[in-house]
């Protein structure tokens, strides 16, 4: 287990106790531990100061895609995935979460292993998009590029392109690559965090759904 996956195992029990004073029988699912730890993933990204450029890039985002724990691991052949929520900015404010999956695959000469904590700023409403109707494909039909780092913003900056990717990452990789990454709906843990048949859309755009427990991920957005 790597250092991040402990930091984020540990964080659990507490959050599921917090949880549990408000329903105790729906603490323990996957889904509600998924939301507590992209809540601790996202605020341990934007409070760190060598990412202080992605509090801009969140501000004008259209949504947010949140892996507590992505895992890229090879020997010959490398496989990444993990699983995250997507939250859209509306009137209101921040949305309840969507359920989502991201998996790849790769192959090449790669020994080691790497875990990261990663936020994707969605920024156009291509992208917003293609993540709502289940067609997002890094570098196919949506383009994500590398959100600047101790880099500062210029005046110049127009904040352009479908979707920027903010990592902290842990491990033998240099870099987090999500070349040929394809993000999809998890529609079993949306309709048991929701109800039956609960679609992204009407989660994260026509905000149909909703789901009390999931307050203390909106509300740790709601200052961003």
């Amino acid at each position: 287990m790597t250092a991040l996956s402990r930091r984020l195992f540990l964080s659990l029990p507490a959050a599921a106790a917090a949880a549990g004073l408000v329903r105790p029988a729906f603490a323990a699912s996957e889904p509600q531990h998924l939301v507590e730890r992209a809540r601790i993933a996202f605020l341990d990204i934007i409070t760190d100061k060598n990412y202080a450029e992605m509090h801009e890039y969140v501000k004008r985002a259209l949504g947010l895609i949140i892996f507590p724990e992505l895992v890229k691991a090879a020997f010959i052949f490398g496989a990444e995935g993990g699983s995250g929520v997507l939250v859209g900015r509306g009137p209101a404010g921040w949305s309840n979460p969507a359920f989502y999956t991201m998996a790849s695959g790769s192959f090449g000469l790669q020994i080691g292993g790497q875990a990261a904590e990663l936020v994707l700023t969605i920024m156009s409403s291509r992208g917003l998009d293609a993540i709502i109707n289940n067609q997002f494909k890094v570098g196919a039909n949506v383009d994500v590029a590398v959100g600047p780092m101790g880099k500062g913003l210029s005046a110049a900056t127009t904040f352009s392109g479908d979707a920027f990717s903010f990592a902290k990452t842990v491990g033998a990789y240099a870099g987090f690559s999500l070349d040929g990454a394809g993000i999809f709906k998890r529609d079993s843990w949306n309709g048991e965090y929701y109800a039956a048949g609960a679609e992204p859309a009407d989660i994260v755009v026509n905000r149909k759904y909703s789901n009390r427990d999931a307050q203390i991920l909106v509300d740790s957005l709601a200052p961003y």
